[in-house]
């Protein structure tokens, strides 16, 4: 399920199931449906939540 922008706090580390690629995220800001992202694999994104999914990062 699609969450809002608004669930994501900076820091909060997140990932992409679509884009398994991408590995492991770093919340760096987040206003209305836009989060940007730092990715391990793929850099800095700025990802619409309403199109592409963002999950919490399980604790491993």
């Amino acid at each position: 399920m699609t969450q809002g922008g608004g669930l994501f706090v900076p820091g909060m580390l997140v990932v992409a199931p679509s884009q398994p690629g991408w590995g492991l995220g770093q919340v760096q800001s987040s206003t209305g449906h836009k989060v940007s992202v730092n990715f391990e694999n793929a850099g800095k994104r700025v990802i619409n939540v309403t199109i592409i999914d963002l999950s919490p990062a399980l604790e491993e």
